[in-house]
């Protein structure tokens, strides 16, 4: 398998360092790229010897959840890899470096686009930060073999992007077929529940391409065995996130009145970094995630009580219908960053 490289700017990071004339900066790379965090730091430091750096070696889960008040407000500068921006006030100066990615994302998409049918499907086509970059040279591709091509730029997103809890770019899109360009399933998952159309995930860093039918029938089993393991709670903990672009406080005391409003019992819980054995001393019988949906979906096995989207708890309350299920999304205006 190819060597995959990444593009960290380090010139637009100098360039900034030295427009702020920040002497303490730190370095936040998600889970995937921290392999790569020293290296990044020695080449800035190359570059800015009289600067000191950090790096970030708490868990990162994207634009939402920033480093902007670590070590006591010491920090000039947070360089934050492999996001775009959300619309959030921070308190220190950020810089987002999209870590472009180079690998080859025409291979699967070739793979993709040979099961389906030239002149007659529509392609809906949609990629993460690290290969958007390629989204004209990908539409070409597909127009090339005989497809139409269809994107959008979503609430916070821009054109054919999706985020891991925003799939506003991908909803309205009239297409047969659509096209996920990235890896791991749960982005390929939101946009199959929040369209119900085939979603076909092209994976840059496997070089091929596969249908998600067989995970999201998977998964809406375990969602669905959740779901009836929390009809029969009497109490429940509704979980907030002191991250900024993952706190939902108005939904969280909704939640909270309409659980009441039912006859059961509602506990606020604010956490920063959520995990099961934070969970451990309270005795309540499920819990309901305002914070990041992706918990919920992703993290499932590791809690023994049942966690539940908000969607979720409408099922289980009896407001809406199974066949309606939906990935719950955090979808972030510009008037929310005061």
């Amino acid at each position: 398998m190819a060597t995959i490289d990444y593009d960290y700017r380090i010139e637009d990071i100098k360039d900034k360092i030295e427009e702020l004339d920040a002497k303490n900066i730190i370095l936040q790379f998600p889970e995937g790229l921290k392999t790569d965090a020293i290296s990044v730091s020695c080449q800035i430091q190359e570059v800015c010897p009289d600067v000191n750096i950090f790096l970030d070696a708490d868990a990162c889960f994207g634009a939402c959840d920033l480093a902007d008040n670590k070590l006591n407000h010491h920090v000039d500068l947070v360089v934050h890899f492999a996001h775009t921006p959300l619309p959030i006030k921070t308190e220190t100066p950020i810089l987002f470096i999209e870590a472009h990615s180079s690998a080859d994302v025409y291979a699967p998409i070739s793979e993709a686009l040979s099961g389906l049918n030239p002149g007659s499907d529509t392609i809906g086509l949609i990629t993460t930060t690290q290969h958007i970059h390629k989204l004209d040279d990908m539409i070409n591709q597909i127009e090339s073999a005989g497809f139409n091509v269809k994107t959008s730029s979503g609430i916070g997103t821009a054109n054919g992007q999706v985020l891991g809890c925003n799939f506003t770019s991908i909803k309205n899109l009239d297409v047969d077929v659509i096209i996920y360009v990235g890896s791991g399933d749960f982005h390929a998952l939101g946009v199959k529940l929040f369209t119900n159309k085939p979603v076909i995930l092209a994976d840059p860093f496997t070089s091929h391409a596969r249908d998600i039918e067989k995970f999201h029938d998977k998964i809406l089993r375990v969602r669905f065995a959740r779901i009836t393991k929390a009809k029969d709670a009497k109490s429940f903990g509704i979980i907030l996130s002191s991250k900024k672009g993952q706190l939902r406080f108005d939904l969280a005391l909704e939640l909270r009145d309409l659980i009441r409003s039912h006859g059961f019992e509602a506990q606020l819980l604010n956490m920063d970094y959520i995990s099961p054995e934070r969970l451990l001393p309270y005795d309540l019988d499920a819990y309901v995630m305002t914070a990041c949906p992706r918990i919920a979906i992703d993290d499932s096995a590791m809690y023994k009580k049942p966690v539940i989207t908000p969607l979720e708890l409408e099922i289980v309350l009896g407001i809406r219908q199974w066949d309606d299920y939906l990935m719950d999304e955090i979808v972030i205006h510009d008037e929310q960053s005061d």
